[in-house]
């Protein structure tokens, strides 16, 4: 039995994505083993760039808590997207193991909380877990809503292509069918004798009258 060949495409999107799966993952503990001084640093930071840039639009400011809250939640979001296209450049069945993304950031968020709890300055909470839980949730949604635009977009161009091919067979068919009808009639033509062309049968020689 022969196996089909994997694609290179195929080969080189597991590898980026599972590239993704495993940055992100890092980026998460990474920011988990900071200090609560060093990560309390850089929320306010972006508490300010942001506050500025609601200010210019007319909206209220946010406090240091939910720039936090975001940031848990919007790398957990990138998580729960990248293990789903993970998942589906790995098997096309993904729907049947959609719960393995679920879990695998769930298993993320429980290890994040228990490395800040022995951090300095830092500490572990349930409700992050729940919020880390919801961006992993939102990313896989995110994720499935890209799958299904992809795979519009494929039938549709395989639908064009088959079209293509049809009207180029159909048109193959034409030719032969009407190359075969003038075949038929020109090979008539010559066997045919000419309708105009009539032979003449000599008279019969009167008997002379006695």
């Amino acid at each position: 039995m022969t196996q089909n060949k994997t694609s290179p495409w195929l080969i080189a999107f597991r590898i980026i994505f599972t590239i993704g799966v495993l940055a992100s993952i890092a980026f998460i503990f990474s920011n988990s083993l900071e200090s609560g001084a060093i990560s309390s640093e850089r929320s306010q930071a972006v508490m300010h760039y942001m506050n500025a840039i609601l200010d210019r639009i007319g909206l209220g400011p946010v406090s240091e808590h939910s720039v936090r809250k975001l940031a848990h939640f919007a790398e957990y979001c990138m998580e729960g997207m990248l293990l789903t296209l993970c998942l589906r450049v790995y098997t096309a069945r993904f729907v049947r193991h959609i719960s393995w993304p679920l879990l695998g950031g769930l298993l993320t968020a429980v290890t994040d909380e228990t490395i800040q709890k022995y951090v300095s300055g830092r500490s572990s909470q349930l409700t992050d877990v729940w919020i880390d839980f919801a961006g992993i949730v939102a990313g896989l949604m995110v994720a499935l809503v890209i799958l299904l635009i992809v795979r519009a977009i494929t039938a549709f161009y395989a639908i064009k292509r088959e079209n293509r091919r049809l009207r180029a067979e159909r048109d193959s068919l034409r030719r032969s069918r009407d190359a075969h009808i003038r075949r038929t009639v020109s090979r008539d033509k010559t066997e045919t004798p000419d309708a105009n062309w009539e032979t003449e049968e000599e008279p019969e020689e009167e008997e002379d009258a006695i």
